[in-house]
């Protein structure tokens, strides 16, 4: 069955060199010119062309300089990195795409010739040599060292290249490059749409097009120069490549279309901007009314039709808001990386107690019904954490939760929320969290403002669960501190 697209084409990034860089393409082809010439049928077979080579976050790509000075079309080299490199396995690539050495030749007429640099360290060696010997160091310290120098200087750097070449996969020849190159188009409108966006689907589809290309080059490297028997592969790898970009499409559509208005605490589906909803839920109508701004997330509120209490009740309708460890519910699922849970989910047996007990002793006083409460909230309640040691230990009260969510022995509002929105709600009230914007080359200030719109998102999505069924918080639940008092 065929899957008809929509949504635009992505634009096409590399169909020549430096694309959406004007002027880069002269002054490169330039610069490479003054290191070598323009190859055309006089040169032998052994004259290499000049190159420019196009670094990208995700390989580099080779252009040859033509001889009537136009850009060229189709790349003679294309390299990818392997995905997720760290920071040597870069400077390796940079390391490859050096310049190429000047080299001497021994002989007019002959193949063999030696790096320029060879000859001049061989130079100063020997002078260096001559040296020591008038002062006496022994021949057999002095002519090892003389010797050791020019080879080292002329194989060192193709040790270096085998070793560099193992963190990269590259292509040459046009059938080759032109596949590969569609791809790489592909690829760059995945990493364009993922850059200075936190949205899970976005970042996701960068990684996964990376693996792609890095395995379809992966596939013409080893099988060059005949790779028709793995036609059938690289067919299916563009065609996901496709499918991933136009997906991509439809999301940043999708994104635009949105109103800022509609935007927090809406969910869609089954799956929403904070997360999939909890085992036993379905999706619930959300509210016809507007969150009263009075009763602000960032103080914990939620308007809902029941009597206030003063700040010496203990309300047992509240809810406990925590990060932890990143988990995938199923194969293809989006990463929960936040949970919201019911307070009296504390009192469960299979909770580390008295600790879980405690908790929720604190966790309910003075609070709100309907009161979603951070835990950097019961932090900054607790001198900053001070207090923790006298309260209970929780950390191991959260892996507790976190395990009996997985098991079905309570529910839970599972979130996958954003880098910043998560880094919010792990800090107190009057905290701010700063984050480097890279494409404006400036700091960007998050504080209480954007805190409260988050809180205020989760509310909204936890008032539409809530609706229809409350978090059950499990079975057989131990009686809280205050009634055992």
């Amino acid at each position: 069955m065929t899957q008809k697209f929509h949504t635009t084409p992505p634009t096409a990034h590399h169909q020549g060199p430096f694309t959406g860089e004007p002027g880069r393409w002269e002054k490169e082809s330039s610069r490479g010119l003054r290191d070598g010439h323009v190859r055309d049928s006089t040169c032998s077979a052994a004259c290499q062309p000049v190159l420019v080579r196009e670094r990208t976050s995700w390989g580099w790509l080779a252009w040859a300089v033509p001889g009537d000075g136009t850009p060229p079309e189709l790349p003679v080299q294309i390299g990818v990195l392997v995905p997720g490199a760290t920071w040597t396995q870069r400077l390796a690539v940079r390391w490859l795409l050096r310049r190429p050495a000047h080299r001497i030749a021994l002989a007019p007429a002959s193949r063999v010739s030696l790096r320029l640099s060879t000859t001049a360290v061989a130079a100063i060696a020997l002078v260096a040599a001559l040296y020591a010997l008038s002062r006496g160091i022994p021949v057999g310290l002095v002519l090892p060292a003389m010797l050791l120098a020019p080879l080292l200087t002329e194989h060192l750097p193709d040790w270096l290249d085998d070793r560099a070449g193992e963190h990269v996969r590259s292509v040459e020849g046009d059938a080759a490059c032109q596949y590969l190159q569609r791809l790489a188009d592909l690829h760059t409108s995945l990493v364009d749409a993922a850059a200075g966006s936190d949205r899970y689907e976005l970042l996701r589809s960068a990684k996964i097009g990376h693996h792609l290309l890095w395995d379809a080059a992966d596939l013409l490297q080893a099988h060059a120069p005949d790779t028709r028997q793995v036609s059938a592969q690289l067919i299916d790898r563009e065609r996901l490549m496709v499918q991933l970009a136009h997906q991509v499409a439809q999301a940043l559509e999708h994104i635009r279309a949105r109103p800022a208005s509609s935007q927090a605490g809406q969910p869609h589906g089954d799956e929403g901007p904070l997360g999939p909803l909890p085992p036993g839920f379905e999706r619930a109508t959300p509210p016809t009314t507007a969150p009263n701004p009075a009763a602000s997330p960032l103080k914990g509120s939620r308007t809902m039709p029941q009597a206030q209490c003063d700040n010496s009740a203990r309300t047992t309708d509240v809810y406990l808001l925590f990060a932890h460890e990143p988990y995938y519910p199923g194969e293809d699922a989006q990463e929960i990386n936040t949970s919201v849970v019911a307070a009296a989910s504390l009192l469960h047996p299979k909770m580390h107690q008295p600790d879980g007990a405690r908790i929720h002793e604190r966790l309910t006083q003075g609070r709100r019904p309907g009161e979603i409460i951070p835990l950097a909230t019961l932090t900054h309640e607790l001198d900053g954490g001070a207090q923790w040691p006298y309260v209970g230990d929780w950390e191991k009260v959260t892996v507790d939760l976190v395990r009996l969510v997985r098991t079905a022995q309570c529910d839970a509002l599972s979130l996958g929320l954003p880098e910043i929105a998560r880094a919010l709600i792990c800090t107190g009230p009057n905290n701010h969290v700063r984050a480097l914007d890279t494409a404006a080359g400036h700091t960007l200030t998050y504080g209480p403002k954007e805190r409260a719109a988050v809180l205020a998102e989760i509310d909204t999505y936890l008032a539409c669960l809530v609706a229809q069924q409350d978090l059950w918080p499990g079975d057989n639940l131990l009686p809280p501190l205050f009634h055992q008092a």
